[in-house]
């Protein structure tokens, strides 16, 4: 036996025992001296040995210890057992990773186990209701449709209040990649990206976690890492398959025809005209009762397919994946169909240098249809469509300009709608990256990383002369209009980090992190209009008579940012973290370009002192405070600039002044304060997790208003503050675990938001207008973002039922001077809590989701129960509660043609938003391995899933989640004819070879 030189090198990887995945920040040690050193983020470690009898102790909290004999090897690899798993999860905290015990900062951590029989079409719609302090809301039931992500609330009014979203290291694009919104709808980029191919999740949430990221982490950090083949694996092969069908969680209850023609004969009459010469003849107009929400809307198919693999040894791993994805529209012409892949692979060329690259490429088609509050929309012309009218002719064919009846035909046939245009979305992305790593000396690692995110977007439009814009818009000409537009999207970006891990004596651990990365973002675009087509068969723009309208542009910015995280821990008991990072953004002037964002972080872990020992039933008390400064940069580019724009004056075509000058405008900053405490209990059975943040962005990038007497009505600038301070509770227990295992997670999130200063006191309106006030929502001091605006309704006069409003001013009338605040469309309270349960092969898990204490604005009954202001809508079941004679008690008007006082924009349209949803249920059954072994199958499982099964809610919409304006901070809980979810019923199979 050949034994080990005095002072031989000894290295090797330490990983888990359940997974095979890396475990950073192992203490190792040699037995019997104060030689030591601690596992990196990719798990590996080297330390000097001083001969073949050397013993290494591996220890770390929540993990079992160990001691392994060097022998006469030089390569030392260390699977090790987890004694908590609660502790001893490896958690991505930015450029780095930890152990769950060692965080300092407040970090939410969502496996994909939590979402792995959910239809998910993205990763942000996986954390709903998965972590407290994050509050995820999906706008409507649009396939590949638009998601509103806000963590620990809104800290921004103009710029992006979206959290960075950093896929396996990249900050990809998020939000909307097309350039048209579908009545404020938008797409979602994140639908892209294939869920099944997510290894982890973690949402860091205060300073202290994210301050690494600084410029752009004020709204929260969401990091995204991939599946990545692991150690000693052998090569083997997944299969999942999906199918199911959806359809809309609840449908609008409209009026049918005769219900709708007694209430239109009531209002013309109490207006004191003849509804029979106004066309509205019992017997005759009511001759036809069309269905028209059940017209436009169908059951939906879903299905997926996966096939994967995965393996590796000490050196090489590897993961390759590939998907379909294909959801049917419940809105008839509506479909969403993705083709993902995915790549990962990684090696280990000699001891000290290891290479590797990942890929994901996906393309997405996606048919849209017009929605929402556009006046040709399908499911909102549906809704507001007469019964009176059939979508189909006398000759059985659709409805269309060129028909004689259709000038009177209100909101445009939605079914034609539907079926007729063409609302074409290709997209193709690629994230790409490759990195090397160099270990320079005994736990100096060099590590550089090269990646792309790349999207191009094709939209593909024509709406023929049988439909509302191509046959019935003056302005068109009636012969046809199309669109095409192309744009690029891409960031190039490199990241070069430096990081160092060491031990002092036995107690004193340090890792030390340094970097440098430079992005660059670019996005082209161009877009051409035709019309005045020679027939429908012709589509393209090559075929237009003429081609008059078009556009093209490039943009870019970039970032240039240094950062640094030194972490200290002593004796695994009192730890505490520094990090800083300076930015430099183009998207500021020169004497403002650069920021700095630092933080500190400090934990004690009590369980740790000696004081503690008696309290057997405490696994683990760790408290934490941090204190630091993040930023936003998130405006768009060039608004520091004095810009110019092409004019036309008379014929001549020139330039003119499009924006003034700000050199002064700078970062917007968020100074954020945070304490917590973690608590494990009964060796992991219970494990408690509690926050409170107080958080203040000042130097607010926003839109100043100025007198208008200077030719523009705004300038970007930095004003006003605005505050967030919240609590946050999340619990995790084991409820039983015997033959039959019961775990449940609860979190709880309340958060108080506040616009605390702006420029002036004067009220800035936002939203749509209201009839008879200034504005749906309204931006003004002391009142938080998302705050209601308009007439304080008190009731139905009994005597005249007429509405009765708050006279605010106290000048004997009711105008928009008498506009106040009404409501407001952040909750009090949100949350979820799931309950997982197996036995013999069986689970069933259920998530359910809630918010409490929100308003919605009901802007749709503004039409829908409008007391007859317009009676060429229909109305809604509401309607019948109607005033109608003297001495009735009821909260609806009475109903007076073409009367628009008690239609007045109020709090009458406000509504109690709070709702309880069952948001998935799943059963599942794993077949025992003697039943399938034979067939060579390592695993079989076969499951069924539901997903927004039931919803309670006191609002009389369909959809309490809804919000029209998709991702508004000023004017978000409206809901304007919003399509409203889906519910999904599948059944899986995945198999593992």
């Amino acid at each position: 036996m050949r034994l080990l030189a005095q002072g031989q090198r000894i290295t090797g990887r330490v990983t888990s025992a359940q997974d095979g995945l890396p475990i950073p920040g192992v203490n190792i040690q040699v037995k019997g001296t104060t030689t030591g050193a601690s596992s990196d983020a990719n798990g590996n470690y080297s330390i000097t040995a001083p001969g073949g009898t050397a013993v290494l102790v591996l220890t770390s909290i929540g993990l079992v210890t160990q001691e392994v004999a060097v022998g006469n090897r030089t390569v030392v690899n260390v699977q090790m057992q987890e004694a908590i798993n609660e502790l001893a999860q490896v958690v991505v905290t930015g450029y780095n990773t930890t152990q769950r015990k060692d965080i300092t900062g407040s970090i939410a951590s969502v496996s994909p186990d939590k979402f792995k029989d959910i239809p998910v079409a993205s990763f942000d719609q996986a954390l709903q209701g998965q972590a407290a302090g994050v509050q995820v809301s999906q706008s409507s039931g649009t396939p590949g449709g638009g998601l509103t992500v806000r963590i620990r609330g809104n800290t921004s009014i103009s710029a992006s209040n979206r959290p960075l979203f950093i896929v396996d290291g990249v900050p990809v694009e998020d939000g909307n990649l097309t350039g048209r919104d579908f009545g404020g709808q938008q797409d979602n980029a994140f639908s892209l990206f294939n869920a099944n191919d997510i290894e982890s999740i973690e949402v860091l949430k205060d300073a202290s976690a994210k301050a690494i990221y600084g410029s752009r982490a004020a709204n929260g950090v969401v990091l995204v890492t991939t599946k990545r083949g692991k150690s000693n694996q052998k090569t083997g092969f997944t299969i999942d398959v999906q199918r199911g069908m959806t359809d809309v969680v609840r449908r609008p209850d409209l009026l049918n025809s005769s219900e709708l023609l007694d209430l239109q004969r009531e209002a013309v009459t109490n207006a004191g005209l003849d509804p029979d010469k106004l066309g509205l003849v019992k017997g005759v107009t009511d001759g036809i009762s069309t269905d028209w929400v059940d017209a436009v809307l169908r059951k939906g198919v879903y299905q997926q397919y996966q096939l994967s693999t995965q393996g590796g040894n000490d050196k090489t791993q590897f993961y390759l994946s590939g998907s379909y994805r294909d959801e049917q529209g419940v809105q008839i012409n509506n479909q969403f169909t993705r083709y993902t892949g995915q790549f990962k692979f990684d090696h280990k060329a000699t001891q000290k240098l290891s290479f590797g690259t990942n890929m994901t490429l996906s393309r997405a088609f996606n048919k849209r249809v017009k929605g929402d509050n556009f006046l040709d929309g399908v499911y909102s012309g549906a809704m507001k469509s007469l019964p009176y009218y059939a979508p189909y002719n006398d000759q059985g064919k659709l409805t269309v300009p060129n028909d004689p009846d259709y000038p009177g035909f209100p909101n445009f046939n939605p079914l034609a709608q539907a079926v007729l245009p063409r609302f074409n979305t290709l997209t193709v992305k690629l994230l790409a990256g490759l990195y090397a790593e160099y270990e320079i000396i005994q736990n100096l690692r060099f590590r550089s990383k090269v990646s792309i995110d790349y999207n191009n977007v094709t939209e593909d439009n024509f709406e023929p002369s049988t439909t509302a814009i191509g046959g019935f818009l003056a302005s068109v000409g009636g012969q046809g209009y199309g669109d095409f537009s192309n744009s690029t999207l891409s960031t190039l970006i490199n990241t070069n980090t430096l990081n160092y891990s060491f031990q002092v004596a036995e107690k004193h651990r340090f890792n030390a992190l340094a970097g440098l990365e430079i992005l660059q973002r670019t996005e082209r675009s161009g877009n051409v209009q035709g019309r005045l087509f020679p027939s429908d068969d012709f589509t393209y723009i090559t075929s237009a008579g003429i081609v008059d309208q078009g556009t093209s542009g490039i943009v870019n910015n970039s970032l240039l940012s240094t950062f640094g995280e030194v972490r200290y821990d002593y004796d695994e008991k009192y730890l505490a973290t520094i990090t800083a990072r300076y930015d430099g953004s183009s998207r500021f002037g020169q004497s403002k370009r650069f920021g700095a964002f630092p933080s500190l972080s400090l934990a004690w872990r009590v369980s740790s002192e000696h004081f503690m020992e008696n309290f057997r039933f405490l696994s683990d008390l760790k408290l934490r405070a941090s204190f630091g400064y993040t930023g936003n940069e998130r405006i768009g580019d060039y608004q520091f600039l004095g810009t110019w724009a092409s004019t036309t004056y008379s014929g001549a075509t020139g330039v003119g002044p499009a924006a003034l000058a700000n050199p002064l405008l700078q970062w917007e900053r968020t100074r954020e304060a945070n304490v917590g405490l973690d608590a494990s209990f009964f060796s992991g059975r219970l494990n408690v997790t509690v926050d409170a943040y107080d958080n203040l962005t000042d130097k607010l990038l926003f839109a100043q208003p100025i007198p208008q007497t200077t030719g523009f009505s705004t300038v970007q600038g930095n004003i006003g503050k605005v505050s967030n301070r919240g609590v946050e509770l999340t619990i995790s227990t084991v409820n039983i675990n015997k033959a039959v295992r019961w775990s449940t997670d609860l979190n709880l999130s309340h958060n108080e938001n506040e616009v605390v200063e702006l420029a002036s006191t004067e009220p800035l309106f936002r939203g749509y207008t209201g009839n008879g006030v200034g504005g749906t929502n309204v931006i003004v001091q002391g009142q938080p973002l998302g705050t209601f605006w308009g007439l304080k309704f008190l009731g139905v006069d009994p005597a005249t039922g007429n509405s009765i409003y708050n006279d605010k001013n106290g000048d004997g009338r009711i105008s928009p001077d008498d506009g106040q605040v009404i409501g407001n469309a952040q909750p009090k309270l949100y949350g979820g809590l799931t309950n997982r349960i197996s036995w013999k092969g069986i689970d069933v898990s259920a998530l359910l989701q809630f918010s409490y204490g929100n308003s919605i604005l009901n802007l749709s009954n503004s039409t829908l129960v409008n007391t007859g202001a317009d009676i060429q809508n229909n109305q809604s079941r509401q309607a019948l509660k109607r005033w109608r004679k003297e001495g009735d008690i009821t909260s609806v008007p009475k109903y007076v043609y073409q009367d628009t006082y008690n239609n007045y924009l109020s709090s009458r349209f406000l509504e109690d938003g709070s709702y309880l949803r069952l948001k998935n249920v799943s059963l599942g059954y794993n077949f025992p391995k003697k039943w399938i072994s034979k067939y060579k199958v390592g695993n079989a499982r076969l499951y069924a899933s539901a997903t927004n099964l039931l919803t309670w809610t006191r609002y009389s919409g369909a959809d309490p989640e809804v919000s029209t304006l998709d991702g508004s901070t000023s004017a978000q809980g409206i809901d304007f004819f919003t399509f409203p979810q889906v519910k999904t019923v599948l059944v899986g199979l995945t198999l593992t070879f």
